[in-house]
Formats: C-alpha cells, sequence, structure tokens
C-alpha cells in the first residue's frame, strides 16, 4: 500500500512539473558574453498597481450593439520597481495590439522594471480583446490621447507629496512602445502632427503599421525611435511597413528577426502558440473578419493627406500566400527583450559612458551574437 502511495505521489509531483512547464515555459537565454551580461535579471523587484482611470473630457464612441459613452474608461496596471532607491526611474507607456489585452507584454514588465523602468499599460476602450460590441481597430485615431491622459495622470500622482508615486517617475525620461495596432498609436502619439505628445522623449513601435506614413509624416519630431519587426510576418508585411523605416524617419533603427512572426511578438504566444509552425496562419481568418468594421472618425483621419505625410501605400494584412516556419515565440520575446532593453539605456541611462555602451552594443554585438537579427 506504501508502495502504491509512493507511486502515485511520484506521478502527482511528475505531472505538477510538466503542468508548470506547459503553462510557464523559460524564455531561452542568449548565447554571447555581451547580451548575457545584459540579460541578467535587474535587482529592484516588481510592485504593480491596479489603475482605473476615467478621462471626461473625450466620449467612447457608439460600437456595433454598444450605445457609447461620455468618457473614456482606461483599466489597467502600473509596474515600478519595488525598491525605490535609485528613483526617479523612466516611464514607459505600452500599447497593446488588436484584439489583445494589457497583459500582451508581461514579458517585458518582467524584464524591464527590475532594471528600473516603470511601465503603464491599460485596456483601451474600443480594440482590446473584450471591448463593447466588439473590437474596433478605427478607434485607433483616439488611443495617442488615452496615451497623453496616461501621461497626465501619472506626472500629476507624481507631483503630488501625498502620493504613494510621489518622487518615482522622471517626467524628462517618457518612452512610448506598443505592438501592431499599439505600435501605430506609439507612432501617433510620438509623430502625428496633431496628435503627438511632446513629453514622449523616446518611441518604439514593435510591428506596428506604417506603409501609409511618408517622410513628412516624421518631420515632427527628432527623438529617438525604434522598430522591432519580424520578416516573416504575415499581419504587418515587413517589407511594407518596417524595412523602409530607418529611409523615413531620422535618428531610427530597424531591429530585424528574420523569420519573426507577427504574433511572436505577444507574451501569450509562447505559451499556447509554441508548437506552430507559424504563429500568425491561423489568427489571420479571425483578425480580418474583426478588420471588417466601419469607422467614419478613422476614415477621415487616415485619409490621404499630403500636408500630414499620410498615403494609401502597403500590402493588406493576411496576404502571404506561404507560411515557411517561423521563429519560435520563446526565442522572439528573448531578443525583444534585449532590442528594447539596449535602446532604452541608450535613450535613457544617466550615465553617458552607458548610453554609449548600449549604443555599440546595438550596433554590432547583438546582430553579431544573434544571427537571428539584423539592425539597421
Amino acid at each position: 500500500m506504501r508502495l502504491l502511495f509512493k507511486i502515485l505521489l511520484g506521478l502527482a509531483a511528475a505531472l505538477i512539473l510538466v503542468t508548470i512547464y506547459v503553462l510557464n515555459p523559460r524564455l531561452p537565454t542568449p548565447d554571447g558574453e555581451q547580451s548575457a551580461v545584459f540579460y541578467e535579471p535587474g535587482a529592484l523587484g516588481v510592485a504593480r498597481q491596479s489603475i482605473a482611470l476615467t478621462d471626461p473630457s473625450r466620449p467612447t464612441h457608439p460600437n456595433g450593439d454598444f450605445e457609447g459613452s461620455p468618457v473614456r474608461e482606461l483599466n489597467g496596471y502600473l509596474w515600478i520597481p519595488d525598491r525605490r532607491a535609485q528613483r526617479p526611474f523612466p516611464l514607459i507607456v505600452y500599447s497593446h495590439g488588436f484584439m489583445s489585452s494589457v497583459a500582451e507584454p508581461q514579458y517585458l514588465v518582467e524584464f524591464l522594471v527590475p532594471k528600473g523602468y516603470a511601465i503603464i499599460a491599460v485596456n483601451y476602450p474600443l480594440t482590446h480583446g473584450g471591448a463593447p460590441g466588439g473590437a474596433n481597430a478605427g478607434d485607433v485615431v483616439n488611443q495617442p490621447g488615452d496615451v497623453s491622459f496616461l501621461i497626465d495622470a501619472l506626472l500629476a500622482r507624481n507631483a503630488d507629496p501625498q502620493d504613494s508615486l510621489y518622487g518615482v517617475l522622471d517626467p524628462s525620461r517618457i518612452a512610448a512602445v506598443g505592438l501592431s495596432l499599439g505600435g501605430l498609436t506609439t507612432t501617433f502619439a510620438a509623430y502625428h502632427r496633431d496628435l503627438r505628445d511632446p513629453r514622449l522623449a523616446a518611441a518604439v513601435s514593435i510591428a506596428g503599421p506604417s506603409s501609409f506614413l511618408e517622410p513628412r509624416f516624421f518631420e515632427t519630431a527628432s527623438i529617438p525611435f525604434m522598430m522591432i519587426a519580424g520578416s516573416a510576418d504575415a499581419i504587418i508585411p515587413y517589407g511594407d511597413n518596417a524595412a523602409p523605416i530607418p529611409d523615413k524617419v531620422g535618428n531610427s533603427q530597424l531591429v530585424t528577426l528574420h523569420q519573426g512572426s507577427h504574433v511572436g511578438f505577444a507574451d501569450v504566444a509562447r505559451i499556447y502558440m509554441r508548437w506552430f509552425r507559424h504563429p500568425d496562419k491561423p489568427l489571420c481568418p479571425l483578425l480580418l473578419r474583426s478588420l471588417d468594421r466601419e469607422s467614419e472618425e478613422a476614415e477621415q483621419m487616415l485619409a490621404p493627406d499630403p500636408d500630414l505625410g499620410i498615403s494609401t501605400a502597403g500590402e493588406p494584412p493576411c496576404s502571404m500566400e506561404h507560411f515557411e516556419r517561423a521563429m519560435r515565440p520563446a526565442e522572439q520575446q528573448m531578443l525583444t527583450r534585449l532590442a528594447l532593453y539596449a535602446f532604452l539605456e541608450q535613450s535613457f541611462a544617466t550615465d553617458a559612458g552607458r548610453r554609449q555602451e548600449m549604443a555599440r552594443y546595438l550596433a554590432d554585438a547583438f546582430a553579431n551574437e544573434h544571427p537571428a537579427v539584423s539592425v539597421r
């Protein structure tokens, strides 16, 4: 009887270990010497605060069977280092992709916050996966205003001696980062003539649409800009959107992950999509159905306008005919961590030597240590 009990106990323990691995696989670690050093975990820990903000100055428009609202509700999280001796910290405003959520950047949060960065992310009212009336990509034109509202709210808390956030954030070091439609949100918040927020000191678009944005569009600011993209992206085609960035945007860098997919940039992909030959393929039909929604406001804001630098150029999403094997999401996310961290450090590190070190790493060592990466 005791032997049977031990066998059952051993099987249960093995099942638990397998379940932990299946539901929470670890990201790989880099092989290169410099990358391994920069990939070491930060020592500051992570503290999370729930965020529930209401912007009464702007409405949420009717959407499907949703009647609309006179306000915009922004609910999500703020992650800050739980050891604050090194404050103030740079602030990252993260924008999720279409039909995604505030959970999307978890792998970036776990890496960057212990290294000294604060990150805020919210579910945008009409583009997250559970949006009332169904996700509507057209509401992207209102999301740069949400970015600015989040910055307003956090900086007000940061300046209030009675608030727990007092003095934690550095108003001079604010970056916008976003994936896919969130990458377009970031690009608008950084450069759009009428929507940009001048407090942004750096911006990163991860596989964000940009084919219809001409060089003139980016002339409103000279902040550091990075595009991180996968060459096998079926949803936001690499050749039209990411590849031209260095020729369009001054003070920019393009990090290409060869055979990287679109979905591979989302945290959930390393858990649920890691056995797929190409993570984008099963998502394309769902995406195309959800994109088939009209928004009069978006059509007006995104209409071709030579003065703004907006055109109609670009290949439609999910037009890829052959889906070759894509990079594994876990590897893709490890490389994205390194690229984003190096970019932020070269932009925001308080020590000039550190900024120069990270700039050299991005220019040379990063790609040399990872054959799947190129940096232009």
